[in-house]
């Protein structure tokens, strides 16, 4: 049986895309899989063998360094067949591993020289300057790699120009996740937006939106990036208007997104965004609730092609508020985009379509006929 070894540094050991997708797919395919993850318990779980490793004390730096290394000892230990690894922070240690003649597959889940321009953390002057150091480093890794499995087709694409194998393995929902609500539900007036607080994903508009829409509330769940920014909207009117959930786990969200009308993915227009798939916006569709997104050209193409919803300047609370009063004046309407996105759902944005393309490129990589073509 051919051994697979995940490695990550930086994620949770239950990360969606990593564990509840990657790594189960494979164990169900017939892999025997392991993963190598910091600040967890070793343990079996769904036919994944899970391995702790303790995370280094102190703060990113220190997690660069210090628990990059312990994964990769554990991991090394492990004789895979394959290590598949999802951190751009153990590039270096992916290297080694190739050098050594193992089988390497290196998984990007974000376009990372473009989000370095994002960060607000790393002074403005050198972001520019980071963004292609790290941009040249990873390129030159990657054309080493066994394969590169990227995100969505936009990353594919620019590994491809670069030399590198690449494949899309995009990070769609399961189906059996999130399901849309039973016949006879009534959702809340209240629109909902999951995911990381941060200026960048349009929140301050979200809740001017809020403000100007009569008898409405906005759900938030999810972590801020920073208290100034926390204390920051709760100073705004609109605030009063937000149940606000903090990070919850993936039934508490579905439950949210089961009272929600419609959900929300208005993003600032930002390079690393206007060719993401943001997986929110699909969880919202597979929920069965309208989506409100950015008008950025990808985005329109789903969300006019799937008829799941409508699409606003993101900048523009007017334009945000005046999409939610639609939605929740006209049930029929939102009833019709949500059964909409659903099927687009089961048709096409579904994780088993992406499964099936993984594990196709693992028999390219690692050929094994006792593999079952689950």
């Amino acid at each position: 049986m051919t051994r697979v070894c995940h490695l990550t540094s930086a994620h949770p050991w239950d990360d969606t895309r990593i564990f509840h997708k990657q790594a189960k797919s494979l164990a169900a395919a017939g892999y025997e899989v392991h993963l190598v993850a910091a600040k967890t318990e070793s343990k079996i779980c769904d036919g994944v063998h899970v391995h702790g490793v303790a995370g280094a004390r102190g703060g990113r730096l220190a997690r660069m360094l210090g628990t990059t290394s312990r994964v990769f000892r554990a991991a090394s230990d492990l004789r895979a067949d394959v290590y598949h690894f999802h951190d751009p922070e153990l590039l270096p240690w992916a290297w080694l591993f190739r050098m050594r003649g193992a089988r390497v597959v290196y998984d990007v889940h974000e376009d990372l020289p473009r989000d370095i321009m994002t960060k607000v953390w790393i002074p403005l002057r050198l972001r520019k300057l980071t963004a292609f150091f790290f941009e040249v480093i990873e390129n030159f890794i990657a054309c080493r790699m066994s394969a590169v499995v990227a995100a969505t087709p936009h990353i594919r694409d620019r590994f491809e120009r670069a030399g590198a194998y690449a494949i899309a393995v995009c990070n769609f929902p399961r189906l059996e996740e999130l399901v849309p609500s039973a016949p006879g539900v009534m959702p809340r007036r209240q629109v909902c937006y999951v995911g990381g607080l941060a200026p960048v994903r349009g929140l301050r508009e979200l809740v001017e939106a809020i403000d100007k829409v009569p008898d409405a509330e906005l759900a938030l769940c999810g972590d801020f990036s920073d208290a100034s920014f926390a204390a920051e909207l709760q100073a705004l009117p609109g605030w009063r208007k937000v149940r606000f959930h903090g990070y919850v786990g993936r039934a508490r969200i579905s439950q949210v997104l089961a009272e929600s009308v419609a959900g929300l993915v208005v993003l600032k227009p930002v390079p690393s965004y206007k060719d993401a798939l943001p997986v929110k916006m699909f969880e919202y569709m597979a929920s069965g609730i309208p989506v409100i997104a950015s008008d950025f050209p990808l985005w329109r193409s789903i969300v006019d092609g799937s008829g799941c919803g409508v699409c606003v300047p993101p900048d523009s609370p007017e334009a945000i508020a005046q999409a939610v009063v639609s939605l929740l004046n006209r049930p029929d309407i939102a009833k019709a985009y949500g059964l909409n996105g659903r099927r687009a759902v089961e048709q096409h944005f579904n994780w088993a379509n992406e499964a099936v393309r993984l594990i196709s490129l693992y028999r390219d990589v690692a050929p094994d006929r006792r593999v079952s073509a689950a």
